[in-house]
Order: structure tokens, then sequence, then C-alpha cells
């Protein structure tokens, strides 16, 4: 449950950044830049393969605690 909680915060979090860096850019009538837009979605890659490996990374970590 928390490396599925793990994954919905990276993607929550990108998609909070994301929709600053906008506001923030109209705002001040500044370009919108590409680059800074990819950086800032890397979260959202990242909270897309925990989710989709979470039982996997579960059990992971588990046999970590367990030493």
């Amino acid at each position: 449950m928390l490396v599925r909680f793990v994954g919905a915060a990276l993607i929550g979090w990108t998609a909070v950044e994301i929709a600053l860096y906008l506001v923030i850019c109209r705002q001040k009538n500044l370009p919108v830049g590409v680059l800074a837009c990819v950086i800032r979605s890397l979260p959202l890659l990242l909270g897309s393969v925990v989710l989709v490996k979470s039982k996997s990374l579960a059990n992971w970590v588990s046999d970590k605690l367990d030493l």
C-alpha cells in the first residue's frame, strides 16, 4: 500500500509542479520552456513505473526489511 501511495504521490506532485510552472509563465508573460516541462515531468515517469511494478517493489522492500 505504501508503494502505491508513493507512486501516486509522485504523479500528483508532477501535476502540481507543471500546473504551477504554467501559471507562473502565464502571469509573467514568459514563454513555456519545453525542456523545463520535460524535466518537471520526470517524476511522472518514475511514479508510473512505481505503480506498474508496485507488487515486486513491495516484495523487495519487505525482503530488505526482514533482514
